[in-house]
């Protein structure tokens, strides 16, 4: 250690501390965030300050990059080059700030995320508009504050005309907070501002019917309202953007043409990731991307297959790749030197507020500057008014000193004037000259009554902002770039959708598709079914459902989970595809299986949400019952919607609306009816009360029924295809819990049930058998019988096959009775012969008319 020198301990956690804490706040305050008042960061502050000094106006040449970046680097910014060239860039360019504050000259980059040329070979000089934020900086408008080595002074703000923060937005990560905020449309900003400044009382939702949504310089579209309207009311909301999008036939092949993209996507990284997802078979129906962007616009063709249907490959190209984005608003800004979130009308009021310190300062300048020009003018008019006596005495003076005192001591003026006049050239000595002394003193004392005026109303000052942002709006405003598409939202492609009834079918091993109901035809009770779903080896149809495009599906699994998904979002496919695997579109464990799923309509209407309810049974009898707000907001990889104990395993799921009667199932042919009232309302990790007390260690339950309509009909279907129907009046109702009454009469012949619907004369039967044979039949053939009987033969089972699922579906007018013979084939309508076995006196066969 040097002589002299001592070393001090310091603690390393506070100096760590310490240091970071010093770190951090020089981060947030002088480089990341940026100011309310003016909408700039430091670095952007000094680029176009240190261009107003070098000169560099709109109506003046360009100047080399690389002077305006030494020029900033040597007197403000004391970082290094790239983050002033590369701030000074983005100002340039028209696909990253929506109003240009440089007008550069050279290679500026594009949007395919092209670096700029190196700075010695660009240019570049200030935007017009750019100077309406450095309007006035000379008049004492801001403070200035000592640069990096105390040399010079830079403006702490800008004392700005337009509210640049709204305009151009910002973004930046500072530690431990980061800002986002987008662009907007100046015509519309400039109208809420001056509805902000008539009335400071006004309503955000008021403010919204001028400034609509963010305008994104890239254009497009902001989809859905919701994440704007929070964004505007909070400070941070989700606005979803996609690209701009029509159907076009090119060389006779359809395809779907972009002409403007999300802001802040990089063309052509998207235009390689979506290749790669072609590749990958992820989005199938695209043969060919191309890129046909020139000077004039943008332009990207998506050439699609002969048979691939627009809508759905455009659907598939919002999901999966960057033509549908997010904008992530969060706005933090400086206030007073600190961070703050704020709204729209928090930027607004900001911006109002140092606008008008700006004219105030202003005001008070050029009163100050003008006083002191009509104190110079009272002098020389004194002057000019006794011509003689001054020439007079200035001649008979040995120096100016001494004809400054003797003109003070004559004329009572003050060294200011008496300078002024010893100054004077003799041209001013003329009448025309003398005239215009006059004229110039009256002007100003106009200019002076003006200015106090002025200083003295708020009122008039805010009618002079008014007037400036007007004369603003005027030279500048443009049209939006951005159309808003208010019925849009994350959850609404179904514009691109139909809303058609879809049969869902699920197969044991898990593979689920969607088909259109109008391929299924009706056919006579009794018929051999029609051939359906193609599936793999010892794979067959387990579960069918039919639902509407537009519907909400929550899918239940057997070990009690809950996963969400759209019916458009299955994949179509005809009868006799094999459809998809689910655990390629939800993320469900290996193990696990799709047992049940509800379908809802809007899962954000709270009043709805509210007042439905959730009922899920398990295989040992197990009912729960949860409001439908608690599966409103389903995670990508799922939640727990039951807890399930050890052996069982969900079976049912219904929704309801609190008022409905409950019907549990078991195989043993046992049924219990209990009123929905009798489950409380439980949450959602909850495992349930006992629903139906099982007949054996062998019986299971089969199937759950919620009913609100009392004149509903229950429909049984045992494996064997028996089946009937029988009036609810015929089941009584009981607690829940109970050993339940009969409901069919379980035979050899008929095998254990396996099925329970609640059904109408209105509706239509579907069975499907394990070996993916369906038939589809009208439940008015089917007479209502007592509980207690055996039923009629519903579908001929050869051999070994079974049913494997049973489902109800709407009555449609204009369906053809057809039926068909094993291989598919059209054959004469004609009554299936009744067996002496059929025909017994049971009470259970139904004589076929």
């Amino acid at each position: 250690m040097s002589e002299g020198e001592k070393l001090i301990p310091i603690n390393i956690e506070d100096e760590m501390k310490s240091a970071y804490i010093d770190y951090s706040m020089s981060v947030i305050v002088s480089r990341a965030l940026p100011d309310v008042r003016d909408g700039l960061k430091p670095v952007h502050r000094r680029v176009l300050f240190g261009m107003y000094e070098l000169g560099v106006a709109a109506n003046r040449p360009h100047k080399k990059s690389a002077r305006i970046v030494g020029e900033v680097l040597g007197k403000y910014h004391p970082h290094g080059d790239s983050s002033v060239y590369d701030a000074m860039v983005r100002m340039a360019q028209d696909w990253s700030l929506r109003y240009l504050l440089v007008d550069g000259q050279g290679n500026f980059g594009s949007v395919d995320g092209d670096s700029p040329a190196a700075m010695r070979y660009t240019e570049a000089r200030m935007k017009k508009i750019a100077e309406e934020i450095l309007a006035d900086i000379d008049k004492e408008t801001v403070d200035f504050q000592l640069n990096f080595d105390d040399t010079l002074e830079e403006p702490k703000v800008m004392p700005t005309k337009i509210p640049t923060l709204l305009l151009n937005g910002a973004s930046g990560i500072a530690v431990g907070m980061a800002t986002n905020m987008a662009p907007h449309n100046l015509n519309e900003v400039i109208d809420g501002t001056l509805a902000y400044i008539d009335n400071n009382d006004i309503e955000i939702d008021e403010l919204i019917q001028h400034i609509k949504a963010p305008d994104f310089p890239t254009g497009g579209i902001i989809y859905g309202y919701e994440g704007v309207r929070e964004a505007f009311k909070t400070g941070r909301g989700r606005v979803v953007m996609r690209a701009k999008t029509n159907f076009e036939e090119v060389d006779g092949r359809e395809c779907i043409v972009v002409s403007e993209i999300p802001y802040q996507v990089n063309k052509a990284d998207m235009i390689k990731k979506t290749a790669d997802l072609v590749n990958e078979h992820k989005i199938e129906g695209i043969s060919t991307i191309r890129d046909e962007s020139d000077r004039k616009g943008m332009r990207i063709v998506y050439v699609l297959k002969r048979d691939a249907v627009p809508n759905i490959v455009l659907n598939m190209l919002f999901k999966y790749t960057q033509l549908q984005s997010s904008f992530s608003i969060n706005n933090i800004a400086l206030v007073d030197g600190r961070p703050q979130l704020l709204n729209l009308k928090d930027l607004i009021h900001y911006f109002v507020e140092h606008r008008h310190e700006v004219v105030t300062r202003r005001a008070e300048y050029e009163l100050r500057k003008a006083e002191e020009r009509a104190h110079i003018l009272e002098g020389l008019i004194i002057a000019s008014d006794n011509i003689d006596e001054v020439i007079s005495i200035i001649r008979g003076s040995k120096n100016a000193d001494e004809a400054r005192e003797r003109l003070i001591e004559r004329f009572a003026l003050s060294e200011i004037q008496a300078r002024a006049i010893v100054e004077m050239r003799l041209r001013q000595l003329t009448g025309l000259e003398q005239e215009k002394l006059r004229a110039e003193y009256d002007e100003i004392m106009k200019l002076i009554n003006h200015l106090k005026e002025l200083l003295a109303s708020k009122e008039l000052r805010m009618n002079l902002i008014k007037e400036e942002l007007t004369e603003i709006k005027n030279k500048y405003g443009d049209e939006r770039r951005s159309q808003i598409e208010y019925a849009g939202g994350e959850m609404n492609i179904e514009d691109l959708i139909a809303d058609e009834q879809v049969v869902i079918t699920i197969s044991h091993a898990g593979y689920i598709k969607r088909t259109p109901l109008s391929e299924y035809k009706t056919q006579n009770r009794g018929g051999v079914g029609q051939k359906s779903a193609g599936t793999r080896d010892q794979d067959f149809l387990e579960h069918m459902y039919v639902a509407t495009n537009h519907q909400y599906m929550l899918f239940f699994t057997q070990k009690g989970k809950c996963y969400w998904m759209r019916v458009y979002e299955i994949p179509e496919g005809s009868k006799t595809s094999k459809g998809r695997a689910i655990q390629n579109l939800i993320n469900i464990e290996n193990d696990d299986k799709v047992k049940a799923f509800i379908c809802t309509q809007d899962l954000k209407d709270e009043e709805y949400i509210n007042n439905h309810f959730v009922i899920m049974c398990t295989k040992q009898g197990q009912v729960k019952k949860t409001p439908l707000e608690q599966y409103s907001r389903p995670r990508q990889n799922g939640i727990n919607a039951i807890t399930i104990k050890e052996d069982d395993e969900l079976l049912e799921v219904k929704l309801t609306d609190g008022n409905s009667k409950v019907l549990i199932a078991g195989r043993s042919g046992k049924l219990v009816r209990f009123d929905e009232a009798k489950t409380r309302p439980m949450g959602r990790t909850a495992s349930g009360v006992r629903g139906i007390t099982l007949a054996n260690e062998k019986d299971e339950v089969i199937g759950m029924v919620s009913v609100s309509d009392l004149s509903s009909e229950i429909l049984v279907v045992s494996e064997n295809g028996y089946g009937k129907r029988s009036s609810l009046d015929e089941y009584r109702e009981t607690n829940r819990g109970g050993k339940g009454v009969k409901t069919m009469n379980i035979t050899d012949k008929t095998g254990e049930l396996v099925s329970i619907n609640a059904v109408t004369d209105n509706d239509d039967l579907m069975i499907i058998n394990k070996s993916g044979l369906t038939i589809r039949m009208r439940i008015s053939d089917l007479r209502v019988m007592g509980r207690a009987t055996q039923g009629v033969r519903l579908i001929n089972i050869k051999g070994n096959d079974s049913i494997a699922a049973v489902a109800k579906v709407m009555r449609e007018e204009d369906d053809e009775e057809i039926l068909l013979d094993a291989e598919g084939n059209i054959i004469s309508p004609q009554i299936p012969e009744v067996s002496p076995e059929d025909a017994s006196t049971d009470e259970s066969t139904d004589i076929i008319e």
